[in-house]
């Protein structure tokens, strides 16, 4: 049941960000390995890239992806989520019944972990299908659907190639999940202590996952950047990346090219993406847990 609602509470807040995603995404892969000036710039910002997206390809392109998203999202946090929620209540998450951020940090970390991989293969396609633009930005796939690119992939690569970019997707939830559930866990008992709405009070749910928000957004962007570039670069016939080795080789191509700015590319959009996603995944898990509970 822990696993379920967790996932439960993930797809509902994916419903509501999955637009974000999308210019998110295309934000990220714009200018890629190209210095600032160099390049025409398409999205200048998160709202700018929101209405050309509409104005370009419709009102339907903003929920690009949504299947995947919502499988992934399912599947990753159901795991990540659950995990957690395990390791609270057997008491890993706290020293002499108070949360210990160090703790939470690792139990975060751990969480994230099993989660993120066995996921990889749907966030490969959502990344895919999102990138998909009539304006290209990073490389084109040509994906009919979801079940279309991952039987497509499989053909060409093997099942090794449907995990290709899980080595970017592991650090960047590692990071994402501890900051996340270490300052949930940590607000939630500090609003509490303070007495500052009444005990079980929803909002309690609501402040904690506003302020954890802000914290993920900024440890998590540059392992995003990374991952959605291992993700969606071309390979060739072996199934190889053409534009980077590795993670490391990314994120060294990306600072040389790009500069550190090229790290932060798309925060505004991934704050606006990942703040609200963050918000309403955790504020309805904590919410379903307690319905369940009463």
């Amino acid at each position: 049941m822990d696993f379920l609602l967790a996932g439960l509470a993930a797809c509902g807040a994916c419903l509501f960000t999955n637009p974000l995603e999308v210019v998110k995404t295309r934000m990220q892969l714009q200018g890629e390995l190209r210095g600032r000036g160099s390049y025409r710039l398409h999205y200048r910002n998160a709202f700018h890239a929101t209405y050309t997206i509409w104005k370009v390809d419709g009102l339907a392109a903003l929920q690009k992806g949504l299947l995947p998203a919502l499988l992934y999202q399912f599947g990753m946090n159901g795991i990540r989520l659950g995990s957690y929620s395990l390791l609270e209540r057997s008491g890993y998450t706290s020293t002499q019944g108070r949360n210990s951020g160090v703790k939470s940090i690792v139990s975060g970390a751990l969480a994230g972990v099993a989660g993120a991989f066995l996921a990889s293969p749907i966030y490969l396609v959502k990344t895919h299908l999102q990138a998909q633009s009539t304006i290209a930005v990073g490389h084109q796939y040509q994906h009919q659907g979801t079940f279309h690119a991952l039987m497509g992939i499989y053909r060409r690569h093997g099942i090794v190639g449907l995990w290709r970019g899980a080595s970017a997707a592991v650090p960047r939830v590692i990071v994402g999940s501890a900051a996340q559930l270490s300052t949930f866990s940590a607000t939630k008992q500090f609003t509490n202590d303070l007495q500052v709405f009444k005990p079980d009070s929803w909002l309690v749910s609501l402040t904690s996952g506003m302020v954890s928000s802000i914290f993920v957004v900024f440890a998590m962007t540059p392992f995003d950047v990374i991952s959605t570039r291992l993700y969606n670069q071309p390979v060739d016939h072996q199934g190889k990346g053409v534009f980077y080795r590795g993670y490391l080789d990314c994120f060294t191509k990306t600072v040389r090219k790009e500069g550190l700015h090229g790290l932060y590319k798309g925060t505004g959009a991934s704050y606006f993406r990942v703040g609200p996603h963050t918000i309403l995944s955790l504020f309805f898990w904590e919410e379903l847990r307690k319905f369940y509970r009463k």
